[in-house]
């Protein structure tokens, strides 16, 4: 039987719908609704440049204009819905999905234990179970903490964790520690079952149903994949553990294959369930709204699928040497409705209250019309209110090309 195929617009659209950008932004962005918009994300990654502001808040934002960074803090350490941990990449997540990290907690101890031999010696072996007995005793502390206790006077870097610190946050990646609070960027470590009980009392999964939930819950994120893309989404599961997830669902008709066609008209062979196709005949456009993603937006964090789905090639050039830089040092996607049309260049200048746009980058074939700078000046203030400046600086002959 000839596959279904679904055609560059409507997976585009699906693909959007299934971020929640496909959708007019709205909503609170706070407490019940702020959590449920990352519970449905499935994750929101974590980094620590915030050229406007940081990569998390961003993501938010841009579902929810609402949103203040301010509203994040609650459901981490009062609430105690979302924890901190590893998905791709350092990220907050529901509480409610802890049980299943412990397959990740599990494979962690072997991988780490391996790998840090050579990174950070083995004197942090040593302070594991002295880690643990100040933690039971005294509750939260910080790395500082222990170094006052053990260490003064040696630094705390990552590139040279004195072994207290290093112990904390092997502790803290095999699941025996988490993080309770951050003062700035400094974490505080407790024990699991001190932030969350009730999770901590569940049983934990075996390899087999863990896989299954890890692979069922990015697709259903994902909307349509290859085996590869849904190990990658949580990169909690091996990419032969995905592949007979995927080969039994086919087998069993809980997944169907498809073919999406790209956007330089390839097509791509992928899977879903089988009511996906269903829906995405259903979906209304996105609005035709101007929103600035983080460059860690999900919708973007897979460069390569980007490419095929939007015609859109980003990369970071942070790392890149300035004179090299075919952009910038941190430029930031521009997505309006379904398109990707261009990136930006800006910065939160707060000591001034000022939102410094320095470039605009369209894509090829993307006109500078004066309604689409329109939208996307509406789109800058709102930027602005949402860094704290209170206005916005364009430099002359902005646009570039």
């Amino acid at each position: 039987m000839a596959r279904a195929v679904l055609d560059t617009a409507t997976a585009r659209r699906l693909f959007l719908h299934r971020h929640l950008l496909g959708t007019t932004p709205k909503g609170a962005g706070k407490g019940a609704d702020l959590y449920q918009l990352i519970h449905d994300l499935g994750f929101v990654q974590v980094d620590s440049v915030s050229t406007v502001e940081r990569a998390h808040h961003m993501i938010l934002f841009a579902r929810r204009p609402a949103y203040r960074p301010k509203n994040l803090d609650p459901l981490l350490e009062r609430d105690r819905l979302l924890f901190e941990h590893w998905t791709h990449d350092a990220a907050v997540i529901p509480a409610e999905f802890y049980r299943y990290w412990s397959l990740p907690f599990r494979r962690s101890r072997d991988r780490l234990a391996e790998k840090w031999k050579t990174w950070q010696g083995g004197a942090y072996r040593g302070e594991i179970q002295r880690v643990l007995d100040h933690v039971a005793e005294h509750g939260a502390c910080r790395s500082a903490d222990l170094m006052a206790e053990k260490h003064r006077g040696q630094s705390g870097g990552w590139w040279n964790w004195h072994p207290s610190k290093a112990a904390l946050e092997f502790l803290w990646r095999t699941g025996e520690l988490a993080i309770s609070k951050r003062q700035g960027f400094q974490k505080f470590y407790d024990l699991p079952t001190a932030c969350y009980p009730e999770v901590c009392n569940l049983a934990p999964p075996e390899v087999e149903e863990a896989v299954d939930w890890f692979c069922h819950e990015a697709l259903k994120r994902l909307g349509f994949a290859t085996s590869g893309e849904i190990a990658a989404f949580w990169d909690h599961v091996f990419p032969a553990e995905a592949k007979a997830w995927v080969d039994r669902g086919l087998k069993t008709g809980q997944l169907q294959e498809i073919e999406i066609t790209c956007a330089d008209g390839k097509r791509r062979k992928s899977v879903c369930f089988p009511d996906t196709l269903d829906e995405a005949k259903t979906l209304e456009p996105a609005p035709n709204r101007v929103r600035i993603l983080s460059p860690f937006d999900p919708a973007l964090r897979d460069r390569n699928r980007a490419l095929r789905l939007f015609d859109f090639h980003y990369r970071i050039e942070i790392f890149v040497p300035a004179a090299k830089r075919q952009y910038g040092y941190y430029v930031f996607p521009i997505l309006e409705g379904e398109a990707m049309i261009g990136r930006i260049d800006m910065k939160a200048n707060r000591n001034a209250g000022v939102l410094e746009v320095t470039k605009l980058w369209l894509e090829p074939g993307v006109r500078a019309s004066k309604g689409r700078l329109a939208k996307l000046e509406a789109e800058l203030s709102r930027m602005a209110r949402f860094a704290g400046c209170d206005r916005v600086e364009i430099a002359q002959d902005w646009v570039q090309g």
